[in-house]
């Protein structure tokens, strides 16, 4: 049984009295831009894939499809102090929330204030240009944003961290130990989420057409959770197994009926057998009868009175 931990909120400013509701007085998803167009384009395929691998397998299932949600590459605004002050997350999944923003609206960005539930996992891919702010290694002033190493530990306190190379492969998994990321070094390159009830790893295989490595989900048993077009193979194979087995039934049916019939035949053949059989013992005794009833009268003929 998952026992889940208590959701963590983020704070709201105080307000005056009688309160209004943070959307009557602070920017909304609607009224905080949803792109950066000064943010350079991304590198290569790598960045649509992996992303997507990591929405297709992500199926915590202590939770229902509506109450989490992951995004790809999405705007996420994390201090009321600079309301427009945001980062990019390559991917990040929110557990207890609804799927829908405000329960009925596709998401343009993720508002903190808004949303009140920080991210329980984050991914960033790492490229030569991000290396050294995804993993806290640059320097900003305290009038410039904070990296995204010190957004997701100091800040938003995100409970786990990953980042991938697809130049090396290499994997790194960090979780909030107190106040500060800890880097572990799980064997077979895999973390455990333990509220989520998944694991993230290193898998390789082939997806979309290319043959590498990638992170992906798996479950408590170990098993790499299936995509979708994975799912839809397995159904057509349990399919065609189901069909296959169900010729094989009625192969083996039709022989079952084949022999029954065949012992049928033979029975009737006995029992015509057995009739012939008594057929001609009947004519046997009847001309058993008439040679002795020939020798009677020949005897009385004679005189002799035959034996009773």
């Amino acid at each position: 049984m998952v026992m889940r931990q208590q959701t963590r909120r983020f704070p709201l400013p105080e307000q005056c009295d009688p309160p209004q509701s943070p959307r009557e007085t602070l920017p909304t998803m609607y009224d905080l831009p949803s792109e950066d167009p000064e943010e350079p384009g991304l590198p290569d395929e790598f960045h649509d894939y992996q992303p997507q691998l990591l929405r297709e397998t992500f199926q915590p299932p202590a939770y229902q499809p509506d109450r989490f949600f992951v995004a790809t590459d999405m705007n996420l605004y994390y201090t009321l102090d600079h309301p427009l002050w945001h980062k990019r997350p390559d991917w990040f999944a929110v557990l207890g929330v609804s799927r829908l923003y405000d329960n009925h609206d596709l998401r343009m960005s993720y508002v903190l204030w808004q949303e009140l539930t920080p991210p329980y996992l984050a991914v960033e891919l790492l490229s030569p240009s991000t290396e050294q702010e995804d993993l806290g290694k640059t320097q900003r002033t305290s009038d410039e944003p904070p990296t995204k190493w010190t957004v997701y530990e100091q800040i938003l306190r995100i409970p786990y961290y990953a980042v991938f190379s697809r130049h090396t492969d290499n994997v790194r998994f960090f979780e909030l130990t107190g106040c500060q990321y800890r880097e572990i070094d799980p064997a077979e390159e895999r973390l455990w989420l333990p509220e989520a009830a998944l694991g993230l790893g290193v898998w390789s295989g082939m997806y979309e057409g290319m043959e590498r490595k990638w992170l992906r989900f798996y479950d408590d048993r170990g098993v790499w959770i299936p995509t979708r077009t994975e799912s839809e193979r397995q159904r057509a194979e349990q399919e065609r197994q189901r069909a296959e087995q169900e010729r094989q039934r009625a192969e083996q049916a039709q022989q079952q009926a084949e022999q029954e019939r065949q012992r049928a035949e033979r029975e009737r053949q006995r029992a015509e057998q057995a009739q012939q059989q008594a057929g001609q013992e009947r004519q046997r005794a009847e001309q058993a009868q008439q040679r002795a009833e020939q020798l009677a009268a020949q005897l009385r003929a004679l005189g002799i009175e035959p034996e009773p």
